[in-house]
């Protein structure tokens, strides 16, 4: 009988130290889990749930504003279009792997490139956001996970997006922070600081979401902060605290999305 006692007792000894370290080694596979989850992770999946990787071949288009865009991608090779129709002429600003081009009525037109810059920033800018978060990924692209943060009852990634003067364009030195939805990796809300014509911040927040031939779009409500001397960081609480001002809607019609099933 004592023989039976004293074996277990070893036997719930031993029982007791297996389940201690089974619930050490799940907390540990756990942090490492949490851990490995880097800002070039949570992009890959925020473009992957946006269905951002149909667009590398694909030609998509739509109306903001009174013009048409049109971006045709394949192989790495780009083609962004601006089309603006008025009653004396049809314009197309064109920006591609080779540079900008304005034609008007069908024909090539010279353009001096200061113009030519700023046109064609102007041109990759409605594309650039239209189909966000892809071109996260991009060369000139630097991304840093902040930490997490929680907007309206929700749980987000916060990343932050900063770009190398090599490649990054004439607004290199601007500052973007991306609000990435914890658990369908969908960007719900974005900021950026940018220094030109005096310098600013908006923040904007994502509705109106939609998927077309796979591709998730979205429009903005258009913010800025009441006060001045606030950081980027600080945009997402004053928003829900009410004190930005919105400046304007985004507001993308007439999507449409071809994707190249053979490519």
């Amino acid at each position: 009988m004592r023989w039976l006692i004293v074996h277990l007792y070893k036997y719930n000894n031993l029982m007791k130290k297996c389940f201690i370290f089974a619930v050490l080694m799940a907390l540990v596979s756990c942090k490492e889990q949490t851990n490995s989850l880097t800002a070039q992770k949570v992009v890959d999946k925020s473009i992957e749930a946006s269905g951002g990787y149909l667009l590398d071949n694909a030609t998509a288009s739509f109306d903001f504003r009174g013009k048409h865009y049109s971006a045709t991608r394949y192989g790495g090779a780009y083609v962004l279009d601006r089309f603006t129709v008025d009653s004396t002429q049809a314009v197309c600003d064109q920006l591609s792997n080779q540079g900008f081009m304005r034609f008007v009525d069908a024909q090539p037109v010279k353009v001096a490139d200061s113009l030519a810059s700023r046109f064609g920033e102007s041109v990759n800018s409605v594309h650039y956001f239209a189909y966000l978060p892809y071109g996260l990924n991009d060369a000139a692209v630097n991304k840093e996970l902040l930490g997490e943060r929680t907007v309206e009852g929700r749980n987000y990634y916060l990343v932050q997006i900063t770009f190398s003067e090599q490649g990054g364009g004439t607004d290199f030195d601007d500052v973007f922070l991306y609000w990435i939805d914890k658990e369908n990796f969908k960007v719900n809300y974005l900021a950026y600081e940018y220094h030109t014509n005096g310098g600013g911040m908006r923040f904007r927040v994502a509705y109106n979401e939609r998927f077309t031939n796979g591709v998730r779009f979205v429009d903005y409500k258009n913010y800025k902060p009441t006060a001045k001397d606030v950081s980027i960081l600080e945009l997402d609480s004053l928003y829900e605290a009410d004190q930005l001002e919105l400046l304007s809607t985004i507001d993308l019609q007439n999507i449409s999305v071809d994707v190249c099933e053979t490519c």
